[in-house]
């Protein structure tokens, strides 16, 4: 099917159709229930409650990731008359202030000096300390990328260069993590080694499927039971040449990290959260919702072609939910760029799914989906995602995009500026992963 031709289902409203649910209607409804999503995850309304109790000693705050920051100004305000001291490290532009806690930033998604940095000063702060000192660490998603200390020998060029390998390589989250850990002394529970005999509470918020804290920022608090020839497996499945010192780092034998029984980690915020509170405010919005999983993962194309023919199904036969209804979704999904092939143009793995979606549709009316990024930002771009409608083609073509050739090109966010249909929402200090949510009539 090319774009010029009339999908059968385009023409004529469905029957039973609300013909109060305008486009503006749909729009508004689709943004509710993102930022309900995202609202129900951040740190000031999750953290408090999960908080241990106040040490006889120190209190020592590490952490990494996206939400870092917040995540200390929140930990801040639950206590403050405790004396705390420490560092975190969070993405650049997703500061937030603090008083005695201090926020370093770094690059994402790729390692810089800044982030080598961090995991000196991290490791730093937790040594010396006794076991009535308390660390809390405050983890969530991005910190991979943000915290990083290598293992003696392997540079930060030779771990960037593996970095971006596994990106364009389209390796899931928990693989690439797999991978990173073995090349670092930080991850998979190093800085908790540097931190004994002190107790260490992990507070986690979740932007990966299975809510794997291993796999949250590669598990600087948690116990490691892989080994350097999981590592191996992964970068021999996907192709990827190693440095020669980065390549002997994973030819050692190495002990899987035993930490303290008296450590404990708590999620206190995950993509399920997320979607069951976009649920609620889709009942609001007059909307059945219907969650079909909060760690969906594979190519973006892919999943856009997979939950257009679900959307089509609940158009056309009341299947699996009868309109008007949301269809809600969670994860990760990947873009693979041949590295042999042209260079990519502008996108990130939400636009680029949303652009797979309207492809197979093809203006089907009744159809209206969001899909976003919870942290603020697609990739790469400023965007967190965008809006498709039944007239996205259409509208896109009169702006002189060409859809599929779009696509093709990974340039997905160049069309959806074109049309006005991005949604920029600046980096929201949280991050439970991708929210997904399709409105059928």
């Amino acid at each position: 099917m090319n774009d010029t031709t009339i999908h059968p289902f385009s023409a004529g409203p469905h029957p039973g159709t609300p013909a109060d649910w305008s486009d503006e209607r749909a729009r508004t409804a689709l943004r509710r229930i993102l930022d309900a999503a995202i609202h129900s995850a951040m740190p000031d309304r999750v953290l408090a409650r999960y908080l241990p109790g106040r040490p006889k000693g120190r209190c020592v705050v590490v952490g990494a990731g996206k939400a870092a920051a917040s995540m200390a100004a929140a930990l801040e305000r639950a206590w403050p008359d405790v004396e705390m001291s420490g560092c975190v490290v969070t993405r650049d532009g997703h500061a937030a202030p603090t008083q005695r806690i201090r926020v370093l930033e770094a690059a994402h998604p790729v390692p810089d000096a800044r982030s080598v940095a961090a995991g000196r000063a991290m490791m730093a702060a937790v040594s010396g300390l006794g076991p009535d000192d308390l660390v809390i660490a405050l983890i969530s998603g991005g910190g991979s990328a943000l915290l990083e200390l290598p293992r003696p020998g392997v540079t930060l060029d030779d771990l960037r260069g593996i970095n971006r390998a596994l990106l364009h390589s389209g390796a899931s989250i928990r693989d690439m993590n797999v991978v990173r850990r073995h090349l670092s002394a930080i991850k998979g529970g190093g800085l908790a080694m540097a931190a004994r005999p002190a107790p260490v509470v992990t507070l986690a918020i979740s932007d990966v499927p299975g809510d794997d804290l291993l796999t949250i920022a590669s598990g600087p608090t948690v116990e490691d039971p892989t080994t350097p020839a999981d590592a191996r497996a992964i970068l021999a499945h996907y192709g990827i040449a190693l440095p020669e010192a980065a390549r002997m780092v994973l030819e050692q034998d190495a002990a899987p990290t035993v930490l303290s029984p008296a450590n404990r980690a708590t999620l206190i915020a995950t993509p399920l959260m997320a979607l069951e509170a976009a649920s609620r405010t889709a009942r609001a919005c007059g909307l059945t919702p219907l969650i079909l999983g909060d760690a969906l993962e594979g190519e973006s194309r892919d999943a856009g072609t997979l939950m257009a023919g679900i959307a089509l199904s609940a158009r056309l036969h009341d299947l699996p939910v009868a309109g008007p209804a949301v269809l809600l979704s969670g994860g990760e999904t990947t873009v693979s760029i041949n590295p042999a092939g042209p260079a990519p143009g502008r996108g990130g793995r939400n636009t680029e799914f949303l652009l797979s979606m309207a492809c197979t549709l093809q203006g089907t009316a009744g159809i209206w989906a969001i899909a976003a990024d919870s942290d603020g930002i697609d990739g790469t771009e400023d965007a967190a995602g965008a809006i498709i409608t039944p007239d996205t083609l259409a509208r896109a073509r009169a702006a002189g995009c060409d859809p599929r050739a779009t696509l093709r090109a990974h340039d997905s966010y160049t069309l959806f500026r074109q049309t006005g249909d991005l949604v920029m929402t600046g980096p929201t200090l949280t991050n439970v992963n991708d929210i997904r949510a399709v409105l059928v009539l």
